[in-house]
């Protein structure tokens, strides 16, 4: 088998799209190309041809992320897969290689993006960089603690003013998380887009709170209506919820649990750290559960660790293993200063730590520790002490999270 990987033509882009579905054993229509090629970037989306037929994709969409303490442009993979008539072959790995290479001649520091299975990206150097908390509470038991009271109003708006309240109230909180990317008109429709199933038939509502000073939150949802035995017992799923305050953001929340005929209230993505934790009177009604969230890559080393901040000075010298992108293998010294950037530097110094690509793409966000990959044998702690003192420097507040999914 020849298989030849290249870029795609603007017009081989609908090939792509639907081939792409087909390796995911899905069925697709002109309102999903659509949505596909409304971020499209050609020059980005490489595929594997076997003569005249596409067998193999890997796209990757170009947009800002928040890091700890700023933000970096990075590749985000989208749309990978390989038909099934053509998989354990290799071209996955060849679609990557190529992918990461590009993104390597491009000067981006960092490549993230949801998997669809977790076990699948390991390989090519990507780590658990970000959890996810799926919730389904009960609206009969969803007391808040006392001391709550009320800080604003809710409206119920049209999705044209949603739109816009959505993108100033995102863009005025979204460098304070890492994780976080930056939204415009096309990226926020691309994700209000990604709809399955029966969900697609249900109308997507959109509420705004208003505080003091104006809009300071809103909330995405749907209601998939029930009525068994001729009770209602519907549930309310949050597509998105934010507010760029506390008192907005538990109005919001009280909101969706308040509403009639709605029995549960579920959300399938929210950060690891939420607070509706603290806010209920029985936290284990929440019936949390963790996931995988996102996954990131260090495509050059040195660099993206420059890039971010850190929470105290300090200087650690890191051994790092890099099979699939060779040009990150080696020893580097972090020198972090007061202010909490930092100098990146190769160096001959006796390592610290030793570890993995991925494992710096897990910490890199702040959400997980080197400790945790330590008792994971993951990290080798080579100076004593080093451990504590890297997860001092690594570590973030709030906690990274990714709530939009390319």
């Amino acid at each position: 088998m020849d298989v030849q990987i290249r870029a795609i033509s603007e017009d081989e882009l609908d090939a792509f799209i639907l081939a792409a579905e087909a390796a995911s054993s899905e069925a697709t229509d002109d309102a999903e190309i659509e949505r596909e090629k409304s971020l499209a970037e050609p020059h980005r989306y490489f595929a594997a041809f076997d003569g005249p037929d596409i067998v193999g994709t890997a796209g990757a969409f170009t947009m800002p992320i928040t890091v700890p303490g700023g933000e970096t442009v990075v590749g985000y993979p989208t749309l990978v897969g390989v038909l099934p008539t053509h998989r354990r072959r290799g071209i996955a790995a060849q679609l990557m290689r190529r992918q990461l290479d590009d993104a390597h001649e491009r000067g981006e520091l960092l490549s993230v993006l949801y998997a669809s299975e977790g076990g699948i990206y390991g390989r090519f150097g990507y780590g658990l960089g970000t959890i996810g908390l799926s919730i389904r509470v009960e609206t009969a038991r969803s007391g808040f603690v006392r001391g709550y009271a009320p800080s604003g109003e809710m409206r119920l708006v049209e999705r044209d003013r949603a739109i816009k309240e959505i993108l100033a109230v995102h863009e005025a909180t979204r460098l304070e998380i890492p994780g976080m990317v930056q939204l415009d008109e096309r990226r926020l429709a691309y994700v209000l887009g990604h709809e399955h199933g029966a969900e697609k038939e249900l109308p997507t509502i959109f509420g705004l709170h208003e505080g003091t000073t104006g809009v300071d939150g809103f909330v995405v949802y749907k209601v998939q209506h029930d009525w068994p035995d001729g009770y209602p017992r519907s549930t309310l799923t949050v597509r998105d919820l934010a507010a760029s305050n506390p008192g907005g953001y538990a109005d919001l929340w009280r909101y969706v649990l308040d509403l009639d005929l709605v029995a549960n209230v579920e959300a399938w993505n929210r950060p690891s750290d939420e607070a509706l934790f603290h806010l209920l009177q029985e936290p284990r009604r929440l019936h949390a559960r963790m996931r995988d969230n996102l996954w990131v890559r260090l495509v050059d080393v040195p660099g993206a660790l420059g890039a971010r901040r850190y929470s105290v000075a300090g200087r650690i010298a890191f051994e790092v293993a890099d099979r699939f992108c060779p040009w990150n293998e080696g020893r580097y010294v972090l020198d972090v200063a007061e202010s909490g950037d930092a100098v990146v530097e190769r160096t001959t110094d006796s390592a610290d730590l030793a570890c993995t690509v991925n494992d710096l793409g897990a910490a890199y966000l702040g959400g997980t520790s080197f400790r945790e990959l330590h008792r994971a044998g993951r990290v080798q702690e080579l100076a004593d002490g080093s451990l504590a003192g890297v997860d001092a420097m690594f570590g973030w507040d709030p906690a990274p999270w990714s709530p939009y999914e390319f």
